[in-house]
């Protein structure tokens, strides 16, 4: 049976300059996990038994990013499943789309994590070192593009 995890993809507006465009003004929020190769992704993790996707992607951002569900806005028609193999094992993990209500929220990280950046699209899918990671990302801001 495939391991199954969800988590959020978290996304804040800075205030944009007059002469910049809308999509630049979006940045994504990445944590480093303090083990293994140290790689960067949203928060996510494991479904606990009796809990729903959506629970667990709120339960994880809670203890990995210290961000409560009343701080997020949970934006609808976005939700992407990635499947990968992990030592050997398959794993899908199922993220939606969140935004910071307010984006000067402080992040308040867990011991699974060591670091993490708010980064624009660019730099977010340079630290994401994973194809898939970086076309979701991708998907994500045309996603929010083409909806404003």
């Amino acid at each position: 049976m495939a391991v199954r995890a969800c988590g959020l993809i978290i996304y804040r507006r800075l205030q944009p300059a007059p002469s910049s465009k809308v999509s630049d003004s979006i940045e994504y929020l990445l944590l480093q996990t303090s083990y293994g190769t140290h790689h960067w992704t949203p928060p996510k993790g494991h479904v606990d038994p009796g809990e729903d996707d959506l629970q667990t992607a709120f339960r994880e951002t809670q203890e990995e990013a210290g961000l409560q569900a009343s701080q997020l806005t949970l934006i609808e028609g976005y939700k992407k499943e990635l499947h990968y193999p992990v030592h050997g094992k398959p794993k899908t993990v199922v993220y939606w789309l969140a935004e910071m209500k307010d984006c000067n929220t402080e992040i308040k990280l867990s011991e699974e994590h060591q670091a993490f950046q708010w980064l624009k699209l660019e730099d977010a899918c340079k630290f994401a070192e994973y194809e898939d990671m970086q076309a979701m990302l991708k998907e994500v801001h045309q996603f929010l593009c083409s909806r404003e």
